[in-house]
């Protein structure tokens, strides 16, 4: 992480969430996606890590799908939003939510670790609040998958 790079993560644990979540892990997982998509300066992201049940309210609110999913990302900015933010301001990236009941069920069923699920799902969501797309088409997806798995790498967290 160069000097430059300033990382506010603020992770919040659901009521519901009774495991120890490591939230180093989350910041570290965060940065190795930032810096591998060259994202510099001072950038604030938030992490809610819940239960299927908020996560399926919030997929049901904001995306029309009454079904619980593994993570959900609602990126801040917009390209054309027209906001000029001050230069010693951070950049707010956007909020990603995470079922840790699907990390632990991912884990179990891709054969790792619980904190692999997790770095995983983090990363993903960051890839998401940063534009990328795999539900656009295939070369979207398979882009995504690509830059995913270098970031796991980076991470020493490959399958």
């Amino acid at each position: 992480m160069s000097e430059q790079q300033q990382v506010q993560v603020d992770v919040q644990i659901g009521e519901t969430v009774t495991a120890d979540i490591d939230s180093a892990l989350i910041l570290r997982a965060v940065e190795a996606a930032l810096t591998a998509e060259q994202q510099s300066g001072p950038i604030e992201l938030s992490v809610l890590i819940t239960d299927d049940s908020e996560l399926q309210q919030l997929n049901r609110d904001y995306r029309q799908i009454d079904a619980p999913t593994d993570v959900l990302s609602f990126a801040a900015e917009e390209e054309d939003a027209g906001f000029i933010r001050p230069p010693e301001m951070p950049r707010y990236l956007g909020d990603i939510a995470i079922s840790y009941e699907r990390v632990l069920a991912q884990a179990a069923e891709y054969g790792h670790s619980t904190a692999r699920e997790l770095a995983f799902l983090t990363v993903h969501g960051v890839l998401h609040v940063l534009g990328y797309d795999h539900e656009r088409d295939p070369e979207s997806a398979t882009a995504m998958r690509a830059r995913e798995e270098a970031i796991m790498q980076i991470l020493e967290l490959s399958r």
